[in-house]
């Protein structure tokens, strides 16, 4: 189990994009700039764990963290935690990072725990708030956990900001053919493992969303005949349904940073548009008034705004509002329809969808229009999540054709590493939870 656990870790840490800062002076802490232009690949050295009992031993043995100098270009290898780094013959390989660490095994329980250093400054690289070495507590059966953790900690030390492996994906699961697919809601582990199924495939379920805290979910289901959303409980699966007039519809909705409001689009008497509503009480408020259509609204990290999709101009654009409603203004002007804005938990980006001369796109743009960029392209990519640190955007893409499946991805806000998301079936719609308690 522990060579499952180790070899985890290097597939978690593998996933993160880490780029150098080109002029960075060697005298200086180490500190990985992501999102500089030029992009030059961090060389990271990372030995094998060491046993610290006899069991991790047997389980431990030969496995590393990252393998990007592979083992045999060692000089040194290190043979104790607790030894003294022997800088020069990591610096002598290019190394510009050290990760040891060590494992120890009692019966059920196992203890984790590693150093991340600085080869060329000869210094141990340590968290904001000045401590150096971590480790991690479990059982076996949580190994699987554990391994994120140390991954989101090894990256937070390197990049300076918050990591994203120890959380899950909420997203709707697909099965059978196009004209007849199957759906119903699934949460999984942010990289496809510890899938668990919250609803049956006996109707229509979309848009699932996550909330603040990570232990409920939003969704909306067709099974009354009628779009209506529904509030889930992530631990027990139990339900309800959120309170919609006779006859309306329902949809698109998404909690506020707070996890007390939902707002999303109702849709009545021909006309559609955004109204939150207190999830405790029911109370709803009527946020847009206009003969648009007004859909896909998504709260600033703060609170303070909502982005939302409307084609009052003609076309979907996007706009952004008061938390409260009031006069909206548009933010995107480039050729083509925009959809489905998501704000980023940092603030700074809204990623969307965006279709033009026959090819979908998820793109990220300020939050005044500027700076947009396309971060892929084919027959239908749609439906953008952020990653808790904002560093990385998941999505559904769709192949052409009768046959055609829906199946999830992820990008790099600088459009780099696109891979597939691992699931056993199709997916769509997915939403990315915080970081798990």
């Amino acid at each position: 189990m522990l060579t499952r656990l180790l070899g985890l870790l290097a597939l978690c840490a593998t996933a993160a994009t880490f780029t150098l800062a080109p002029n960075a002076s060697q005298a200086q802490p180490l500190r990985i700039v992501i999102d500089d232009p030029t992009i030059e690949p961090l060389p990271f050295a990372v030995p094998s764990f060491q046993p610290e009992s006899g069991e991790a031993g047997q389980l431990a043995t030969g496995t590393g963290l990252f393998r990007e100098i592979p083992a045999s270009a060692y000089i040194s290898t290190v043979s104790d935690f607790n030894a003294p780094v022997e800088y020069a013959d990591w610096k002598a390989i290019n190394a510009q990072a050290l990760i040891t660490g060590a494992v120890n095994v009692t019966g059920n329980s196992v203890n984790v725990k590693f150093r991340v250093y600085d080869v060329f400054s000869g210094e141990e690289l340590l968290d904001s708030s000045g401590q150096g070495g971590l480790q991690f507590s479990g059982t076996v059966d949580g190994w699987r956990r554990m391994a994120h953790k140390v991954a989101d900690a090894v990256y937070s030390r390197i990049t300076g900001e918050g990591g994203y492996f120890d959380s899950r994906v909420v997203f709707v699961s697909e099965t059978g053919p196009k004209d007849d697919r199957q759906k119903r809601l699934a949460v999984m582990d942010y990289d496809g493992a510890n899938l668990k199924y919250l609803t049956d495939s006996g109707s229509i379920v979309l848009a699932p969303r996550f909330s603040p805290s990570g232990d409920r979910v939003l969704y909306t289901s067709y099974e009354s005949g009628f779009p209506r959303i529904y509030v889930l409980d992530i631990g027990t699966v139990q339900r309800r349904a959120l309170q919609s007039a006779e006859g309306s519809m329902a949809f698109a909705p998404r909690f506020s940073p707070s996890g007390q409001t939902v707002v999303y689009s109702l849709s009545q008497g021909g006309n559609t548009d955004i109204f939150s509503m207190d999830i405790n009480s029911g109370q709803s408020v009527r946020l847009t008034n206009t003969p648009a259509i007004e859909t896909a609204p998504s709260f600033s990290p703060d609170g303070s705004r909502i982005v939302f999709e409307s084609d009052r101009s003609g076309s979907p654009q996007l706009y952004v509002m008061p938390a409260t409603g009031g006069e909206a203004t548009r933010i995107s002007f480039g050729e083509g329809r925009y959809g489905t804005p998501v704000w980023s938990p940092r603030g700074d980006l809204v990623a969307f969808t965006k279709q033009n001369k026959g090819r979908f796109h998820i793109g990220v743009m300020r939050l005044d229009g500027s700076e947009e960029r396309l971060l892929t392209a084919s027959f239908l990519d749609e439906g953008p999540t952020w990653a808790p640190n904002g560093r990385v955007i998941m999505f559904a893409r769709e192949t052409q054709g009768a046959g055609g499946s829906s199946s999830l991805y992820s990008v790099d806000i600088s459009g780099r590493n696109l891979k597939p998301v691992r699931t056993p079936e199709g997916g769509s719609d997915p939403s990315w939870s915080p970081l798990q308690q």
